[in-house]
Formats: structure tokens, sequence, C-alpha cells
């Protein structure tokens, strides 16, 4: 059974973006996007909502493989093409290049997934990965908790009804100290 994993960058007060959506702050250094792209490239696939599917698109474009990008940003496009991404949406009519629109029960068509075998699948976008957290269905959460207070936005983790244990599996550092990472499954 594949675990699923929510992994973002996040501010010390809890937030992956701040107020007005800025993540302009969580903009990752090189050694951090070589992590980021190493990861990446060790998942079944990526479920996702509108909003992420829609910003990740770029890693799709000729701009992305530009003369002029670095070959870690290259290295990055050609895994991210080549990824499954599952984008679950009410408002999209379809969607491109490595993608499956899904619109069925959320619950069902990701417990589907996790039942196949094989590495792990990621979930991104704070609503969605959100939502998934509330219904017990994330295995795994994965923090670049970055030294900034923003203070407000969107938050990381969404509120719970009851408190969740968890069980620490993991701390490492990045960008000479500044960045943690601290990686924890459900216990």
């Amino acid at each position: 059974m594949r675990r699923l994993i929510f992994s973002m960058t996040v501010s010390l007060d809890g937030y992956i973006a701040g107020p007005g959506n800025d993540i302009a702050w969580s903009v990752p250094d090189e050694q951090l996007f070589r992590f980021h792209t190493q990861q990446t490239g060790q998942l079944a696939g990526q479920i996702c909502g509108r909003g992420l599917y829609e910003t990740m698109r770029y890693w799709e474009t000729p701009a992305a493989l530009d003369r002029s990008q670095t070959p870690l940003h290259h290295e990055f496009a050609r895994i991210w093409v080549q990824l499954p991404k599952y984008v679950f949406s009410h408002t999209l009519d379809s969607v491109e290049g490595n993608s499956t629109l899904l619109r069925g029960d959320l619950r069902e068509e990701v417990e589907r997934l996790k039942r196949e075998e094989g590495p792990p699948l990621a979930a991104g976008g704070a609503g969605l990965a959100g939502t998934l957290m509330r219904m017990g269905l994330v295995d795994e959460y994965r923090l670049f908790i970055r030294p900034i207070l923003l203070g407000g936005g969107t938050r990381y983790f969404p509120a719970f009804e009851r408190y969740s244990e968890l069980k620490l599996l993991e701390t490492r550092t990045f960008s000479s100290g500044q960045v943690l990472y601290a990686r924890y499954a459900r216990a």
C-alpha cells in the first residue's frame, strides 16, 4: 500500500503562504531545491487541486527548459513532466500533459490510489491536503520550516476536531542551518 505525503515549506508560525497568498519568502535555494527534486523523483504521483495544478503547469512549458535555466531546473522539469498528476477539480473541463482529471468521491479515489503498490504519492494544495488530513488519509508530513514569522495567511495544518499523535522520523538542516526539515508519520 502506498503512503500519502504532504510536504511544504512552512513559516515558523505555521503558514505555507502569507497574507495575499504570498509565497515569495519560500523560494528554495539550490541545496533545498536539489532535495525537493530528489524527493519528487521518488514519487508515484502527485494528487492536487486546481490551484496547485495551474501553478505547477509552468514546469511543463518551454520556459522551464529555456537554455538560461540551470541543469537542476531542467532536471526538475523533466521529473515533473513524467510524474502522473491526479487533479481534483469541479471547475476545470480538462487537464493537460501526464494529468488525470478526477471528479469522483475524493476519499474513494485517494483510497484507490493508495491501495496500489509502489512508491509514495504526494498531496498538494492547502485546501485539498487539509481535507485529506481531516479524512485521516495523509500518512506522512514533511515540513521545511523557515525562520520567518508571517502573522497570517494559509496554514499548513487545518483545524482538527481532535488531536492526532505523530512520530518524528527524521530531521535535517539546510541552507547553513536556516531551514529545518522535520519528517513525521502518523503514530
